[in-house]
């Protein structure tokens, strides 16, 4: 069943506030959180994330009916991808090296900011380049 394209967009939004904190203050329990939040939105699919859930809640019923709608797998692939780069980040704060959490946690960040802000999202991108060479070959 295709989503709300809104609402992996609200949670690249989320997703940008919690990544920059984390940057600011080096917190390795905030980054935890937000490593749940995409293990759940790899597990379940966006909608069933904490940020999705958030929206359908308290955001979707105040914005009105979705325009456009998108297949579920790429953002939840974006998740997966969000998921490694979040546990090499955590990895990196805390039992070090420092730069790898920084590092990891910087990518993650930019990649959410670009969802967020212009509504690209390079997880789901790479979903779909992995898809089109993977029936290439086949």
């Amino acid at each position: 069943m295709d989503i709300d394209v809104r609402g992996p967009r609200f949670g690249a939004a989320v997703t940008t506030a919690v990544l920059a904190v984390v940057l600011v203050t080096g917190s390795a329990w905030l980054l935890a959180w937000q490593t749940l939040a995409f293990a759940l939105g790899a597990a379940g699919g966006v909608t069933r994330s904490p940020y999705g859930l958030l929206f359908r809640k308290a955001v979707r019923p105040r914005i009105g009916p979705p325009a456009e709608f998108e297949g579920p797998e790429p953002p939840r692939f974006a998740q997966a991808v969000g998921l490694v780069f979040a546990g090499l980040g955590l990895v990196g704060y805390t039992l070090g090296p420092e730069w790898l959490g920084l590092a990891a946690t910087g990518a993650a960040l930019a990649a959410a900011f670009l969802n967020a802000a212009f509504g690209y999202c390079l997880g789901c991108e790479m979903f779909l380049l992995i898809r089109r060479v993977t029936v290439r070959t086949q």
